[in-house]
């Protein structure tokens, strides 16, 4: 009788922690910066897959204040921004391995610099330092006709490119990735 009581004990534990756990597990889509993704696919059948957290403008005034010109940003909030590409690529011209990586970016009033960083795994912030750069590339800057409310990274796609864009308030930047 007591063997039948530690298995049914454990039986109801084991139940218990399968249920539990899942549901313990936080609700990202419930965020103010909910999560997003971005997907690429290139005409030899690669792909480049973003995910990312939204953050919203939320009547806040954006780049050069809550996101400060000059600094290394995480592109994006909460978790770190991933870049994974299953194909050799070019970003800005400058080669980047098939891989995974982390994104972050030096927005500027004029110009942007894009960061690929080596280092994955870890919370947006802090950056790990130049010393994990794999690449920085330039970026181009525009205004938007509009303001955009969430935070947004997207492609446009044309054979072997997909144009990177990072879109915000007022501010697009973007950036050319080819398949090698």
């Amino acid at each position: 009788m007591r063997k039948y009581a530690i298995v049914l004990c454990t039986v109801f534990f084991v139940t218990l922690t399968a249920v539990a756990i899942p549901s313990m597990a936080q609700d990202k889509s419930s965020r103010p910066s909910p999560p997003a993704a971005a997907h690429c696919d290139f005409a030899n059948g690669k792909t480049i897959h973003i995910d990312y957290s939204s953050p919203r403008m939320n009547n806040r005034k954006i780049y050069g204040e809550l996101v400060p010109f000059g600094q290394v940003w995480r592109a994006g909030a909460n978790e770190a921004t991933t870049f994974v590409v299953d194909t050799n690529v070019t970003v800005g011209g400058k080669a980047v391995p098939a891989g995974s990586y982390t994104l972050f970016a030096i927005p500027n009033a004029d110009k942007w610099t894009l960061i690929v960083s080596k280092k994955t795994g870890e919370w947006g912030i802090p950056y790990p330092g130049e010393a994990d750069d794999f690449v920085r590339t330039d970026m181009k800057v525009s205004k938007l006709p509009a303001a955009v409310e969430n935070f947004t990274i997207g492609f446009k796609s044309s054979g072997n490119t997909c144009t990177l864009h990072m879109d915000w308030a007022t501010t697009s930047a973007s950036v050319v990735t080819s398949a090698k």
